[in-house]
């Protein structure tokens, strides 16, 4: 069951690199296809670009948009704390040690964690 946070995260992690390896075809498509028409009847490639790809690329960064805020107003995990990373909360029965939205939240005393070894808030589970 904890695992369905991780599983959509990676699945809208892989639809965002689909749908962006799919712009990134469409450009290069519209690119040969352009060179192609400016080579061979001359027209203004510049104004076509500008008036069929704007739009696309305005719905590519909504889609873009809709997926950060569905994944930071949704995805949320736990974190422990290490050697390297808080170690002054290890035990202590204050720690939190949540993600939401992407921001790591330690403890209420200290939201971003205690920077020294020992914390002065420390308490062991009771």
């Amino acid at each position: 069951m904890e695992e369905w946070p991780k599983d959509i995260f990676e699945i809208l992690e892989s639809v965002t690199v689909m749908v962006d390896e799919f712009f990134q075809g469409v450009t290069e498509m519209v690119e040969v296809v352009a060179n192609e028409v400016q080579e061979s009847i001359g027209i203004d490639i510049e104004q076509y670009w500008q008036d069929m790809f704007e739009p696309i690329s305005e719905i590519f960064a909504e889609l873009e948009e809709m997926v950060g805020e569905t994944e930071q107003t949704y995805y949320s995990y736990p974190v422990e704390p290490t050697v390297e990373k808080n170690p002054a909360c290890i035990g202590c029965h204050h720690y939190h040690g949540q993600v939401y939205g992407g921001n790591l939240f330690i403890c209420a005393m200290h939201p971003y964690g205690w920077e020294a070894e020992n914390c002065p808030d420390w308490e062991s589970f009771k």
